[in-house]
Order: C-alpha cells, then structure tokens, then sequence
C-alpha cells in the first residue's frame, strides 16, 4: 500500500474532515481514504446523473412538498359506427 502526505491543508479543511469522520465512525485517515476512492471511482465511469447532480445542489434548501392531485377517470373513447 503507498502512502502520502498532505501539507498545507488548513484548520478549516481538517476540522471539516475530522467532524464528517466522527459522523461515520471513521479514523480521519479512513474517512480520506473514502473520500478519495468516491472521487476518483465517479471521475473514472465519465457519467453523471443530471437529477442526481441537481438533488445534491440544491438539498440544502430543503425539499418540495406538492399538493396532491385528484384526477378524473378516463373519458371514453367515441364510437363511430356500429
């Protein structure tokens, strides 16, 4: 297995880091290490899911509750003829 360094990251970046290990049960290197193959594991397929983009960018705001709508049942179709 190989190993690296990051240098400069700063407090912010590792309180962050620190918090979402916390979160999973993670060491902050395990939650890294996660971080990276996601990264890398969706930049590797070159497909996005567009829905899935926008329900990410926008989930902070909260969702969309929608009334419900009644419908009518299906007219039926004109005979013509016999």
């Amino acid at each position: 297995m190989a190993t690296i360094l990051i240098r400069q990251l700063d407090e912010q970046t590792k309180a962050r880091l620190r918090m979402s290990a916390a979160r999973h049960g993670h060491s902050m290197e395990e939650e890294a290490r996660e971080i990276l193959k996601g990264a890398l594991r969706t930049e590797k397929t070159g497909q996005r899911d567009l829905a899935a983009s926008i329900r990410r960018r926008f989930a902070h705001l909260g969702g969309v509750e929608l009334p419900e709508v009644t419908r009518q049942p299906m007219p039926r179709p004109p005979r013509f003829g016999k």
